[in-house]
């Protein structure tokens, strides 16, 4: 697979021991606990040779390579290879995550130089939010674990309309899409946004940022930094 030189899809490591790193995804590239992978993660939780990414036509595909403690594909656990989009969440057993970006053209590689420089956004309100790798600050602490796909979404949905009311319909057919919103219950709503609150309040407990509108729907209150 060819490419020219803007368009080289890149992996990003993030929480885990290869936190900063970068790598071109331009050929083959296989994930393991042996120092002999082109990505080596020394960690036990790591199969030998854990998963394969390999960049087809068709994208970058990534499989798991029948690893003990499994690949998880944006908080999904991989069994048939996927196809990755921009943006792309990958958890290597308990030990790694990386974010997967489509191409290099807009990676701030000034941010990615030395191994454990964690880019963050402009300061400019206490909770922060990247889209792209889908990371979430509070003040100058991450939100860790990140949060799920679904979590993640709700609080960007809200995030892009700060200080509006969001409808409960709105939510629904964001996050779950509009074929299924008529299955969702309220209840699988209501169980979302506690799961949100208590990871935001798990790193600020001082401020409640989504707050509920009866009748109405959910906004969200954040705070000058």
């Amino acid at each position: 697979m060819e490419h020219n030189g803007e368009d080289i899809p890149v992996l990003v490591g993030q929480t885990g021991p290869l936190n900063g790193q970068r790598w071109m995804l331009n050929s083959t590239c296989i994930v393991g606990r042996d120092p002999n992978c082109d990505i080596p993660i020394p960690n036990r939780q790591v199969s030998r040779h854990h998963a394969r990414f390999t960049p087809t036509t068709d994208g970058v595909v990534l499989e798991d390579l029948a690893s003990k403690n499994g690949t998880h594909h944006n908080g999904k656990r991989v069994g048939e290879a996927v196809i990755l989009k921009d943006g792309d969440v990958i958890q290597i057993a308990f030990a790694q995550q990386f974010a997967f970006l489509s191409s290099d053209a807009t990676l701030p590689l000034e941010s990615f130089e030395l191994p454990g420089i964690q880019p963050k956004p402009e300061k400019k309100e206490r909770l922060r939010l990247e889209k792209r790798s889908r990371r979430v600050w509070i003040a100058d602490e991450e939100v860790l674990p990140p949060l799920s796909v679904s979590q993640f979404q709700l609080l960007e949905l809200l995030f892009e309309n700060e200080g509006r009311v969001v409808s409960r319909t709105k939510i629904i057919e964001t996050i779950w899409g509009q074929e299924n919103a008529v299955d969702v219950s309220e209840q699988a709503l209501d169980a979302l946004v506690r799961r949100l609150r208590d990871r935001l309040a798990a790193v600020d407990a001082s401020h409640s940022y989504i707050v509920t509108v009866r009748g109405h729907g959910l906004r969200l209150e954040n705070l000058p930094n």
